[in-house]
């Protein structure tokens, strides 16, 4: 069994932001984006690429809230209307697999243990490491070229029930 799993952002907090128009976004710092492409638009809720066509916004996000040192925040893209996705132990999809990811380790008073840069295919060998030792707790990874927030990494124990 996988000792970490990924997950995305619930998308509570975001489904009202859709029902803003385009200057009460610009307000708060926020843009509406409908994608040109099948990549480039990490939807961090789905923890997949958006579709051509598909309506997203890009905000700030507070991916890092608790207080310490490394209290963070940084943009994000979220789909209309998606789904929170939780992966199964181990997995890792194309949506990390196909970028360049710097993975952020903390403990459990929110302080950095341990951190890295690598091809997202080599992430999942890394959290499995990172996992291994007692002291991480979670791991943020962002794509490292643009510095955007990606996903949360969360141990898995032994039962195969994710922690908190």
């Amino acid at each position: 069994m996988s000792s970490f799993r990924l997950v995305g952002l619930d998308p509570a907090p975001f489904a009202p932001l859709f029902l803003l128009d385009a200057a009460q976004l610009a307000a708060c710092g926020m843009a509406r984006v409908i994608a040109d492409a099948d990549h480039g638009y990490p939807c961090r809720v789905s923890l997949e690429d958006a579709r051509r066509g598909d309506e997203l916004l890009l905000l700030p996000w507070m991916h890092q809230a608790a207080p310490s040192p490394y209290r963070a925040s940084g943009p994000v893209f979220v789909r209309r209307a998606a789904c929170r996705r939780v992966l199964p132990p181990g997995e890792v999809p194309p949506y990390v697999s196909d970028r360049l990811v710097s993975l952020r380790a903390y403990d459990a008073a929110d302080l950095m243990a341990d951190a890295e840069v690598c091809e997202g295919r080599e992430a999942g060998a890394w959290l499995e490491a990172a996992f291994g030792r007692g002291e991480v707790a979670y791991v943020h990874m962002h794509n490292a070229r643009r510095g955007c927030f990606s996903c949360l990494a969360e141990r898995v124990p032994a039962s195969g029930r994710a922690e908190g």
